[in-house]
C-alpha cells in the first residue's frame, strides 16, 4: 500500500490494515472527506483534517482516538463534528487550549503558581497549601472559572466568623492565584478568566480590619521572664526539650529575630569567633549578617555543635516548631499572655529604653528602611556588625533586669530567728 491512499473504511479493513516496518502511512476514507487513519509500526490512530474556514484557511489535523480504544463508528461520528467545526472557522488546536484553560482547577493553578514562583519562601508556600487544603478544600478540584463573586463573599464571611485575620490571608492568597491565572491562561490573546472574583471584597469594602498587635512583656516583668528562662537553661542535658526551648526563647529575646529565623538557624550560619550570624534568605529577601551580643554568644556556646540546626527538635530530625508550653509558663509567671512574636515587640521596647535610634533598631530586627532617602541609599543594610555596641546594650540591659528581679525576690532572714 502507498504511504498515502484512499479506501472505503470498514471494521474488517481497519483490523487487517498492516503495520509498516518504519515511518507512518496515511489512509483516507472514500466516504467522508478529511477522515483518515495514521498507521505507524505499533498503532492505528483515527484522524480528521481540514482547512479552517474553507479552502483558503490553514490546514489542521487532529487525532480522534486509537483504533481499539474507539470504534470506527465512534471515530466517524467525531470526525463529522470536528470537520464541520473546522469548515465553519473553529480551530481545534486553539479550541482545545481554550477548553483546557477553562477547565483548570484551583489545585492546577496552585501547582503551576508554586512551580513558576520558585523563589517563594517556605512559609509562604506553606500558607498557600494550607488554605488550599482547608479554607478552599471543596473548591480545590473545581474549575476556577466556576468560582463566583457570590461564592467568595459567602466563604469570606464564613471564614471571618472563625478568624478575621486568617480570612484576610486566605483571600489575599486566592486573589494572587487568580491574578496569576488570568495572565497565564489565555485564548487568542484574551484571558480565559474574565475577572478576579475576589475583587468583590474590595467592591463591597468588607475586608476585615485587623487591629495591630501590641502584646509584649512589660518592662518591669522582663527580668522575671529572663530569670525563669535561665532556670530552665540550667538543666544539664541540652537535649532536653525544655532546655532547648529555653535557649530558643532566650535567643529570641536577645536578638529580636522572628521565630522562623531562629528555628531554621543552622550552625553553618553562625560565627562565634566573629560574634555574628547570617540569614541568607530573610523576609525582605536581602541576605543579612547580624551581630551577636555577649549574651547571645553565651547561649550559643552552650549549645555548640559542628552541623545541623542550632535548636533541633526533640526527635533530632528537623528544628523546633512550637513553644506553646514554655510561652504558657512564662505567661503564668508574669501574669500576662505572651507569644513568641510578642518577644519582637519586647525587643523593640528594650531598644527604646536603651535609647537606640529607631532606624538601627529596625535593621537589627530585619526590617527594611523606608521614608528617608539618606538612610535608604547610603546606609549599610546587609552587614550589620557595626551595630554590635547597640546589640550589646540590649543584652546587658536584659541581664541587669534579671539581676534586679532576683534581688527583689530574696527574702531576708529574720533577725529574731537567727538569735
Amino acid at each position: 500500500m502507498k504511504p498515502t491512499s484512499k479506501q472505503k473504511f470498514t471494521k474488517t479493513f481497519v483490523d487487517n490494515l498492516p503495520f509498516p516496518e518504519s515511518g507512518q502511512r496515511l489512509v483516507w476514507d472514500l466516504e467522508l472527506t478529511g477522515f483518515g487513519l495514521r498507521v505507524t509500526s505499533s498503532k492505528k490512530t483515527y484522524i480528521a483534517q481540514a482547512r479552517i474556514g474553507g479552502a483558503s484557511g490553514s490546514s489542521r489535523r487532529i487525532s480522534l482516538g486509537e483504533h481499539g480504544t474507539v470504534t470506527l463508528q465512534e471515530a466517524r461520528k467525531r470526525a463529522r463534528g470536528e470537520l464541520s467545526a473546522m469548515l465553519t472557522g473553529v480551530d481545534p488546536v486553539k479550541e482545545k487550549k481554550r477548553v483546557e484553560a477553562q477547565s483548570k482547577t484551583l489545585r492546577d493553578i496552585v501547582l503551576a503558581y508554586l512551580e513558576d514562583r520558585r523563589d517563594l519562601k517556605s512559609s509562604t508556600r506553606g500558607d498557600i497549601k494550607k488554605h488550599l487544603d482547608k479554607s478552599f478544600s471543596d473548591w480545590a478540584d473545581r474549575p476556577a472559572t466556576r468560582i463566583t463573586r457570590d461564592d467568595c463573599v459567602k466563604r469570606f464571611q464564613a471564614l471571618s466568623d472563625r478568624s478575621p485575620a486568617q480570612a484576610n490571608q486566605a483571600f489575599r492568597i486566592l486573589r494572587a492565584l487568580f491574578n496569576y491565572a488570568r495572565g497565564k491562561y489565555q485564548h487568542d490573546g484574551e484571558t480565559v478568566i474574565q475577572e478576579n472574583p475576589v475583587g468583590v471584597l474590595s467592591d463591597l469594602k468588607i475586608w476585615n480590619t485587623i487591629q495591630p498587635r501590641t502584646g509584649r512583656i512589660p518592662d518591669d516583668k522582663i527580668g522575671l521572664a529572663w530569670n525563669y528562662l535561665q532556670t530552665l537553661r540550667s538543666v544539664p542535658d541540652r537535649t532536653v526539650i525544655s532546655r532547648t526551648l529555653a535557649d530558643a526563647v532566650s535567643f529570641l529575646m536577645a536578638t529580636g529575630c522572628r521565630w522562623s529565623e531562629m528555628a531554621e538557624l543552622t550552625w553553618e550560619q553562625v560565627d562565634l569567633e566573629d560574634r555574628s550570624w547570617h540569614l541568607p534568605d530573610p523576609k525582605n529577601r536581602i541576605p543579612i549578617t547580624f551581630p551577636l551580643s555577649d549574651v547571645a554568644v553565651g547561649i550559643l556556646k552552650d549549645r555548640w555543635q559542628e552541623t545541623g540546626f542550632v535548636f533541633p527538635a526533640r526527635s533530632g530530625s528537623g528544628h523546633v516548631t512550637a513553644a506553646g508550653g514554655i510561652m504558657g509558663d512564662i505567661s503564668s509567671k508574669i501574669k500576662i499572655k505572651v507569644t513568641p512574636h510578642d518577644l519582637r515587640r519586647t525587643f523593640r521596647s528594650i531598644a527604646g529604653i536603651c535609647k537606640i535610634e529607631f532606624w538601627k533598631t529596625k535593621l537589627l530586627m530585619g526590617h527594611k528602611l523606608s521614608g528617608d532617602v539618606t538612610l535608604m541609599h547610603y546606609t549599610e543594610t546587609a552587614d550589620l556588625r557595626y551595630l554590635r555596641p547597640e546589640i550589646d546594650r540590649i543584652g546587658d540591659w536584659i541581664v541587669r533586669q534579671g539581676a534586679t528581679a532576683a534581688a527583689e525576690n530574696v527574702v531576708p532572714f529574720p533577725v529574731e530567728a537567727a538569735q
